[in-house]
C-alpha cells in the first residue's frame, strides 16, 4: 500500500455510500458514515451520520431514553478521519487494508445524540508523520457541538 500522500488539494464533491464502502472495511451494523459532503485531500472532510431508532444499540442504550453511545460517536468520527486518510494516500482499501486507532486525546461529550438527529462529522488533518495521522474531529447536531477529540490512526496491511 502506498504511504505517500497525494499532493492535490482540490475539493472533492463528496461520496455516496457505495464509494464510502470502497474505502472503509466496516459493514452493518458498524458502518457509521452515511455520506461525505466535502473532502479536501490532506486537509479536511465533512460527513454525516443519520441517527435512526432502528439501530441496534438503542435496544439497550437506553430502552426508555435512546442515546447514541459516546464510543460510537468517536467511532463514527474515526471512520470519517479514516476516509480522509485513505483518500489522501490515493488508495481504495484492499482486502487486507485496515485503519487502526493509535490514540484518542481530549475526548469531550457536550450534548446527547438521539434518534432523529443528524450527526455532522468534521475531521481536520493536523499532521502526518512516520505513518501516523493525527486529526482534530468534531461532531455537531444542528450546529451545536455534541463531541470532539483528537484522534491518531495508522494504515496497515493485515495478514
Amino acid at each position: 500500500m502506498a504511504t505517500e500522500m497525494v499532493t492535490s488539494k482540490a475539493a472533492d464533491s463528496g461520496m455516496d455510500i457505495a464509494e464510502i464502502m470502497k474505502y472503509l472495511p466496516h459493514r452493518y451494523p458498524l458502518l457509521l458514515v452515511d455520506r461525505v459532503l466535502e473532502l479536501v485531500v490532506n486537509e479536511r472532510i465533512v460527513a454525516i451520520k443519520n441517527i435512526t431508532m432502528n439501530e441496534p444499540q438503542f435496544t439497550g442504550h437506553f430502552p426508555n431514553h435512546p442515546v447514541m453511545p459516546g464510543v460510537l460517536m468517536i467511532e463514527a468520527l474515526a471512520q470519517t478521519a479514516g476516509l480522509l486518510a485513505f483518500k489522501s494516500v490515493g488508495n481504495e482499501i484492499g482486502p487486507k487494508s485496515v485503519v487502526y486507532f493509535v490514540g484518542i486525546d481530549g475526548a469531550r461529550f457536550k450534548r446527547p445524540v438521539v434518534p432523529g438527529d443528524q450527526l455532522r462529522m468534521e475531521a481536520v488533518l493536523l499532521r502526518y508523520t512516520r505513518g501516523i495521522w493525527k486529526f482534530a474531529v468534531k461532531g455537531t447536531v444542528d450546529g451545536v457541538t455534541a463531541c470532539e477529540a483528537e484522534l491518531m490512526c495508522t494504515l496497515k496491511e493485515i495478514d
